[in-house]
């Protein structure tokens, strides 16, 4: 297997970015008129303008054969076949399989799992359709008025992000909390604003052994137990998505409501799956296979559309453009939509989480920086912030803007001031200012002045973004939407020789808080380095004060 660096495309790419990394934005778009109508994509209800990057035609044809060079084509057909492309897991990664609401065969160990999926989906909307109606009563014979989740990571990033994204589409009689945090304070703050007989947790954990997720359910069956005071009750209100039926049904869940999914199915990537099903109780099941429909769409684009026309693989290629040739240190997502204000964190999970790699597959080091530090807040609050570095700043930081063109809340003239905000941020970003445009602005200043000021008003400019365009915040839409992400980030990965569904990193913090937890409430030798060892000290000196 030849490293990236050994390829041919790889070299080139130097060499051109050797000869253009000096050269403007307003220069490129100076000399060629038809750039903003060449570099505009569209797929359904999702536009991308994307001609506000450091980029020529000739940039795209080189990080396209580098694509090919680095074999992103059969990685691409083994995703889609089923095969087990997370290598260090054994396992395939197919939540492309989640929406393939064409029910096309997809072979896992040359079983079909799409009877699975549907079952799975079938009992999803049954249940949803339970809570929404009133059907499903609580121990009291009360309705259900509000549905906790209980998780941690995927199994509370996605769902949370899409409840607050569709809220639009949400039942008036139905509050959706998240609890994810160990710290106590998360959870209390919810338990006092619900009331047991009328509220229901969904408890989301594959292994149904996840050291955060299973305190905080033990902690909200107890405090259920308060009140309810017989143990029965907790089947009409606790329901587990996991597929340990053991730990479920100790835990005094039916099993009968419980919500598989498949070790195919990596957290980051299963809001799809039954993980999602806070999000159907919310939206209702057609909302909710609509939102699958999209990211199937999402997917047939990216499986199927040459690579000068394929979103998430332009947008992977723009990026590994900056990240490895201009040393940009990551990048920021600004979603010009209160609704998506969640969008940041779960793209933060999704990519770090899977590119934060310095091991390829193939077992060595990876000799070139991979995955990018995601960041961002919902525009237009993040204006009033990090907006100023990106400005003015050293560093390159792209940036992608994400813009609903209509909104559900119609206030006043608020959104048309979002829109304007965003686009004039990303032509400022991309134009800057020079130093003869900031004295001219200065003008009515005597000179001394204007010569002491114009250079702090100086932009760069030249910082490239990415202007995500939606038609409206849709089930269908979002689903487009996140599924574009992710498959932009398995490009990356697969272009940079690691893989993107595995996340030894979080599981080693895990193992070694487990050890550690004991051991803050016991008088007993510690075996730590110096620190630590302190650390916990200090921690059992502080709980005898």
């Amino acid at each position: 297997m030849k490293h990236l660096q050994e390829l041919p495309a790889w070299r080139e790419l130097w060499q051109h970015f050797d000869a253009t990394k000096s050269d403007h934005m307003r220069e490129l778009f100076a000399t060629d008129p038809g750039r903003a109508e060449r570099y505009w994509l569209e797929v359904g209800g999702l536009k991308v303008d994307y001609s506000k990057n450091r980029i020529t035609d000739e940039t795209l044809a080189l990080l396209m054969k580098l694509a090919r060079e680095a074999g992103l084509p059969e990685r691409m057909k083994q995703m889609f076949r089923g095969e087990k492309i997370n290598t260090t897991e054994n396992r395939a990664a197919l939540h492309v399989a989640l929406r393939n609401r064409t029910n096309a065969p997809i072979l896992v160990d040359g079983e079909d799992v799409m009877p699975q999926v549907n079952h799975v989906l079938h009992r999803m909307g049954e249940f949803a359709h339970e809570v929404r109606s009133g059907d499903w009563l609580g121990y009291t014979n009360q309705v259900i008025t509000d549905v906790v989740n209980i998780g941690i990571g995927g199994s509370d990033l996605g769902p949370l992000m899409m409840c607050n994204a569709l809220k639009p589409f949400g039942h008036p009689r139905l509050k959706m909390p998240f609890v994810s945090n160990i710290d106590g304070s998360q959870l209390r703050d919810v338990l006092e604003k619900v009331h047991p007989e009328t509220t229901l947790f969904v408890v989301a954990s594959k292994t149904f052994t996840t050291q955060e997720t299973l305190t905080n359910a033990l902690t909200a069956r107890e405090w259920f137990l308060k009140h309810a005071d017989d143990k029965s009750a907790v089947a009409k209100h606790f329901v587990a998505v996991s597929t340990n039926k053991k730990a479920v049904a100790e835990f005094g869940i039916d099993t009968a409501n419980m919500f598989e999914f498949w070790d195919w199915v990596g957290g980051r990537y299963s809001v799809w799956s039954a993980i999602g099903l806070p999000l159907m109780v919310a939206i209702g099941e057609k909302h909710f296979r609509e939102f699958l429909r999209g990211a199937r769409a999402m997917d047939e684009h990216f499986f199927t559309t040459p690579y000068r026309r394929n979103i998430p693989v332009l947008l992977a290629l723009i990026g590994i453009w900056y990240n490895n040739f201009y040393q940009a240190p990551g990048y920021a997502v600004v979603p010009y939509s209160h609704n998506l204000r969640r969008l940041p964190a779960y793209l933060q999970q999704l990519d770090m989480e899977s590119n934060g790699k310095h091991c390829g597959i193939d077992g060595g080091s990876v000799a070139l920086d991979t995955g990018p530090i995601v960041f961002g807040e919902e525009g237009v609050n993040c204006q009033h912030a990090f907006f100023q570095l990106l400005h003015q700043g050293t560093r390159l930081i792209p940036s992608d803007f994400i813009v609903p063109m209509r909104t559900a809340y119609k206030v006043g003239r608020q959104h048309r001031f979002v829109v304007a905000n965003a686009f004039a941020q990303a032509e400022a970003f991309m134009r800057g200012k020079t130093l003869a445009e900031a004295r001219a602005e200065l003008a009515d200043l005597p000179e001394a002045a204007r010569d002491a000021l114009a250079p702090q008003k100086v932009f760069p400019g030249n910082q490239p973004s990415n202007s995500i365009l939606i038609d409206e915040l849709t089930p269908f839409n979002l689903g487009m939407l996140l599924a574009m992400y992710e498959h932009k980030i398995f490009v990356q990965g697969t272009i940079w020789g690691i893989n993107p569904f595995d996340q030894w990193g979080v599981e080693y913090g895990k193992v070694l808080a487990k050890a550690i937890e004991p051991e803050l409430n016991r008088d007993q030798t510690l075996h730590h380095d110096s620190s630590t060892n302190g650390l916990i000290d200090f921690y059992r000196a502080c709980q005898q004060r």
